[in-house]
């Protein structure tokens, strides 16, 4: 089930009659009341989020849904009219999965709703994770770049970890300090930025794929226009 919470009459209906026509169900809200009172009932599959909304902030709704026992792992793409850097780093920084710009094509839509979801499905008891040219298995302790083994640090590939678990999603130097290091840290920031400078040498042309969100933390993208 896809839940489209979206007050724009004439996308909402095209969105809804579109994935329902092809087979994947999807029921649309034009308030976030009614989309509150139909979570009671059922957790949907993925959701798509407008921002700009009556009664609450899109981004207050998905933060909500990211602390919530029963919605923390909800795929959330957002879509919505602001597309300046900042809004999409704000947006991904409260934990959304993917962000669509409107105007958008609904060919668009379909593929990137497809392959969010086929994320989610191969991420639950991940062990191996492949983006382009670089490959990581947590389970053999290996990560391949360009074809080549590449021998990391205890930390180098617990970070590399951590942003493949969050492809996609901005994750801050607090995230990256509380997963790897705990109360146990007593070092600063600059810290973390010396580990991903390293990491990303070693991984030689798949460094690139490690982008920096200034002033927020970073990210492992598949898309080099994620943030243009």
């Amino acid at each position: 089930m896809i839940y489209l919470l979206e007050d724009d009459n004439n996308i909402r209906e095209l969105v809804v009659y579109t994935f329902n026509t092809i087979g994947m169900e999807t029921e649309g809200f034009s308030t976030p009341s009614q989309f509150w009172t139909a979570l009671e009932k059922q957790i949907p599959s993925i959701v798509l989020l407008d921002i700009m909304l009556p009664e609450e902030d899109g981004i207050q709704i998905l933060k909500k849904l990211r602390s919530g026992a029963k919605t923390t792992d909800i795929p959330i793409i957002l879509l919505t009219a602001k597309s300046s850097e900042y809004d999409k780093v704000i947006g991904l920084n409260s934990g959304a999965d993917d962000y669509i710009p409107k105007p958008f094509g609904m060919m668009e839509l379909i593929s990137r709703v497809k392959a969010l979801l086929r994320r989610t499905e191969c991420s639950n008891d991940q062990s191996e994770f492949t983006l382009q040219n670089l490959y990581l298995s947590t389970s053999k302790h290996i990560v391949k770049a360009d074809g080549k083994d590449i021998l990391l640090l205890s930390k180098e590939f617990d970070i590399l970890t951590l942003l493949f678990n969050h492809i996609n999603t901005v994750v801050s130097r607090e995230t990256i300090i509380e997963n790897l290091w705990g109360n146990d840290f007593d070092g600063e920031n600059r810290t973390i930025d010396l580990h991903i400078y390293t990491l990303r040498s070693k991984l030689l042309t798949a460094g690139n794929l490690i982008k920096t969100i200034r002033g927020v933390g970073y990210m492992l993208a598949e898309r080099e226009d994620w943030l243009v």
